[in-house]
């Protein structure tokens, strides 16, 4: 789940308004930013098997310290503190780290059963949305767009910049997602593990659009 994903930090900013969706963005994707670095090193491991799955050819053999529940829970917990320091609300921090959990919860829905619980022996769980292309696109879509008429309905660009940025963030994410797909499948785990490093891109750009939208006026 790509675009699931960021539909929550969308949703996360109607909630929490005067915190920057970057901030909302970095807690939904935690997991996934965590992941190719922790893929690079060798500690977590990934096999390519096209057609593992309708949607997907990633078959995750052990990714425990990036895609546990237990851990999720602790980069929650440790994106609050961080968050906090930098002088986010505290309510909103709460809020950052159950965005952090939501990624299991989402990745449960989608992923075959090979979400841990935890690092070490753990049952190993997912309902395997996956398994279906248009159930997927059906459900992930609308949760897309729903966060977005959300996000909108609480920000207005001031300037020409707002729209340019936030749109152009919208349209490659979803062509992205979108075409998922019908790509060919990575070539390696570690080419994978390189093309994921993208995500840390998401963040910034994120927080780069938001702050070319202003909160809209109480009716």
């Amino acid at each position: 789940m790509f675009v699931g994903h960021l539909a929550v930090a969308l949703a996360g900013k109607r909630v929490s308004p005067t915190v920057s969706l970057g901030w909302f963005v970095a807690a939904s994707t935690t997991l996934d930013l965590l992941w190719p670095p922790y893929l690079l090193a060798g500690i977590e491991q990934v096999r390519i098997v096209p057609g593992a799955m309708a949607l997907s050819p990633l078959v995750f053999d052990a990714y425990p310290w990036s895609h546990s529940l237990v851990m999720a829970g602790v980069w929650g917990a440790a994106l609050a503190v961080l968050a906090r320091w930098r002088r986010v609300p505290a309510k909103a921090t709460l809020l950052l780290a159950a965005l952090v959990v939501s990624h299991w919860v989402l990745d449960f829905i989608v992923h075959a059963p090979d979400l841990p619980l935890w690092p070490g022996r753990s049952p190993r769980l997912g309902l395997a949305l996956w398994n279906s292309i248009p159930g997927t696109l059906v459900i992930e879509g609308l949760l897309w767009m729903a966060s977005i008429i959300l996000y909108l309905g609480v920000s207005q660009a001031h300037g020409w910049l707002g729209p340019v940025t936030f749109w152009s963030l919208v349209l490659i994410c979803t062509a992205m997602w979108a075409s998922g797909p019908w790509l060919a499948p990575p070539t390696s785990p570690r080419a994978l593990a390189w093309f994921a490093l993208i995500g840390w891109i998401v963040v910034p750009w994120a927080a780069w659009a938001d702050r070319n939208y202003m909160q809209r006026a109480a009716v």
